[in-house]
């Protein structure tokens, strides 16, 4: 035999694809290359299914699951959202700017998650499995908004203290100073994206 021998590297690398293939079988191209080893036994290698997964991530974009990204990469996203639940794209941006700084994977101290930080309770009412998942998470968050300015009869900051605090504290009268700080801080960052267009 010339070279090493890959029959060890090879079996490691099919049971990677097995693993895969019954975890994420959306990722699995239809047509991925081989190798043949030894006994002339196709076997897929591991870094074209690493590139073919990457590819569809790009196709599919975005599916960033954890990490930093910003408004150019999420336009479509949020100006879809924006539409679809007829929401100003400019007050979809400041949320996300407050809430998590365009960190996909923020969670906070009180278990929100994702750009437009999520409760895990408000999340599985507003149909979002997976709040890590930049499309879900937009959707999700631009829906609540809509609805709760929808709720306060277009009071935006009404329903962004209901958004941060909760609808019941809003209702009751009790908004915490937190809260003020942020609608505050919303609408600052709000008007300035809207003068700007």
């Amino acid at each position: 035999m010339i070279g090493p021998d890959l029959t060890g590297v090879n079996r490691v690398l099919s049971r990677i694809t097995e693993i895969q293939r019954k975890s994420m079988p959306e990722f699995m191209p239809p047509n991925i290359a081989k190798i043949t080893d030894a006994d002339g036994a196709g076997k897929s290698r591991f870094v074209d299914v690493l590139k073919d997964v990457q590819n569809k991530n790009k196709d599919n974009a975005p599916r960033i699951v954890n990490g930093k990204t910003s408004y150019s990469e999420m336009q479509d996203v949020i100006d879809s959202a924006a539409d679809k639940y007829n929401i100003d794209n400019e007050l979809i941006r400041a949320i996300i700017q407050v809430e998590s700084g365009w960190n996909t994977g923020a969670v906070s101290n009180k278990g929100a998650q994702g750009l437009m930080q999520l409760m895990p309770k408000t999340a599985a009412m507003l149909g979002v499995s997976n709040p890590f998942d930049p499309a879900e998470n937009i959707d999700g968050g631009a829906r609540y908004i809509s609805d709760l300015t929808d709720k306060y009869k277009g009071d935006v900051e009404k329903a962004l203290a209901a958004y941060n605090a909760g609808p019941a504290r809003v209702d009751s009268g009790n908004i915490p100073a937190v809260s003020s700080r942020y609608v505050k801080n919303v609408m600052a960052i709000y008007h300035k994206l809207r003068e700007r267009g």
